[in-house]
Parts: structure tokens; C-alpha cells; sequence
């Protein structure tokens, strides 16, 4: 333990943070409640799969002791009256969790971003579909079937992220320049990738609770925003819930998905870099 916390100290940052995360969670717990699907916002609590109430909980990271927290939740321990996360138990149970967390990020960190694939991935996914076969079949597609098969067809497509091209219709996948895989996502992901910038949160949050909860809800923060323009991005006419397009089939729509894609990128360089310092603590106490 480096630092002790007392109970004043801790519990507003425990109570700001819960309600930082009643704020980001309220709309998606109501539609839950009445069984409303969002294609936007779900995908933050389907695709990945903190819950809620997981995220609701506080954490102040390693290195940090709350007194008379009484805290019995995993990986924390407890000494003179204060808890506090135990990092040599978190390292020997989750090391080779840390280790390749710490791999991809260093790795992409390494890596200039590639702006150029203007979301086509969401477009891949319903290439020569018809509209009941699509993944959100309640929303039409702008374009139509035939225009949305023709933006793909007069694009190159060049998706580096394995767990978009994996949804990528059959015909679709051989339209891809790059053949993503599981076992090469370390060699292969780059900075730009819209997924590789959400699944920034994804790392976060598989490392609680030795990752501060401040530095999971700016991930999360920065993936929720990533979503909306991967789906103002896509084929999708969402302009009913208030999305409005992306055009990427025009000039004007690439300049701004291009724009946005940069800044996320520049966003996504820094939460990697300080998820990547917690790593490095964890595996330094695993061999020390």
C-alpha cells in the first residue's frame, strides 16, 4: 500500500463515480427494463460484457488503501483496519491476461494510425443480404440492398480488426485486403480501427479491479463515442433515434468520418499509454 485514503477522502470519489456512471448508464437500464433494443448504445453492454452494475462499483486502483471500506470483493485483502487490492494475487492469477493486454497496446501504440477505411466494415456485414437478414433488420438500410452492395463493391475494404471481419458476410470476405485472425491481433491492429479504439474499455475493465475506475469510464467514455459514429458511419438509416448519417459514400462524409477517426486515435494513444503503465506495475510485482 503507498497511499491510505480515509473514509472522507474515498467515499465522494466512490460517490462521484457512481453517479458518473448512473448518468452513462440511466437511458440503457429503462429501455432494458421495457425490452427496447437501441443498435447504438447496446452494443456497449451486449458486445462487451461488464454489466452495469459491475462498472457501477468503485475501484481506486494498485497501490491505494481505503480505510474501513471492508471491501469482500476479489483480489482485495485487507490490513490495519484498511482494504486494498491485493496486486501479487491479481499478478499470479491474471498474468497472462496482463501480459497480453500489455502486448496489443504496446504493440499498437507502435503503429502509425490508417484512416482510410471509412467504417466499411458495417457494410461488409450485410453485403448481398436482403433486409431480414441483416443484424439490425428493424432499421432499413439508407441506400437500399443494391446501392449498400454497390458502396462495398467501389471501395477497397481493408479491415485489420478480427472480431469485425469475423461478421463479415461470406461474399463479402474475400473483398478484404487484409486477412485478420485471432492469433494475429497483436501483429495486426492499428491505431485508427474505430474497434480497436472501443476495445480500449474491454482491456480496462478485464483488469479490475487493479485499474483505477476514473481511467475505465474515460474507455468507456471514448467507446461509447466511437459507436455512435461507427454507426452514423454504417449502412443503417438511423435518423429516427436522432443519428444522423455519415455519409461515407460521399466525399464530404469520408472528410468527416476522417476527422473524427483522428481524434478518436489521438484519444485511444493516451488511455493506452496510462492502461499500459498499470500493466507494467502488475508484471513487475509478478516477478519481483
Amino acid at each position: 500500500m503507498s497511499q491510505i485514503l480515509s473514509r472522507a477522502e474515498w467515499e465522494p470519489l466512490e460517490a462521484a463515480h457512481q453517479a458518473r456512471v448512473d448518468a452513462a448508464t440511466a437511458a440503457h437500464l429503462e429501455r432494458r427494463q421495457e425490452t427496447v433494443k437501441h443498435p447504438v448504445e447496446d452494443f456497449l453492454f451486449t458486445y462487451y460484457s461488464h454489466r452495469p452494475a459491475q462498472l457501477r462499483r468503485w475501484h481506486p486502483g494498485a497501490g491505494a488503501a481505503l480505510e474501513a471500506a471492508e471491501r469482500t470483493w476479489k483480489f482485495y485483502a485487507e490490513q490495519d483496519g484498511a482494504s486494498y487490492v491485493d496486486l501479487p494475487a491479481f499478478a499470479s492469477a491474471r498474468g497472462d491476461t496482463v501480459r497480453f493486454v500489455r502486448d496489443l497496446l504496446r504493440a499498437t501504440l507502435s503503429r502509425p494510425a490508417h484512416l482510410g477505411c471509412f467504417g466499411l466494415h458495417e457494410w461488409a456485414m450485410v453485403y448481398r443480404l436482403d433486409q431480414t437478414g441483416v443484424r439490425h433488420a428493424d432499421w432499413p438500410l439508407r441506400l437500399g440492398g443494391a446501392g449498400t452492395d454497390e458502396v462495398v463493391e467501389s471501395h477497397t475494404v481493408r479491415c485489420s480488426h478480427y472480431d469485425a471481419y469475423r461478421f463479415f458476410t461470406p461474399p463479402a470476405r474475400p473483398l478484404n485486403t487484409l486477412l485478420p485472425q485471432r492469433d494475429s491481433q497483436v501483429a495486426m491492429e492499428q491505431p485508427g480501427c474505430l474497434h480497436a479504439g472501443m476495445d480500449v474499455y474491454k482491456w480496462a475493465y478485464k483488469l479490475t479491479p487493479v485499474v483505477p475506475s476514473d481511467l475505465v469510464m474515460d474507455c468507456f467514455d471514448l467507446a461509447r463515442e466511437i459507436r455512435l459514429l461507427d454507426m452514423q458511419a454504417a449502412p443503417y438509416d438511423l435518423t429516427e433515434l436522432g443519428v444522423e448519417p455519415v455519409r461515407i459514400e460521399t466525399p464530404e462524409g469520408k472528410a468527416d468520418y476522417v476527422r473524427r477517426q483522428r481524434a478518436f486515435a489521438d484519444r485511444g494513444r493516451t488511455l493506452r499509454e496510462r492502461l499500459l503503465e498499470v500493466c507494467d506495475d502488475v508484471l513487475v510485482t509478478a516477478v519481483s
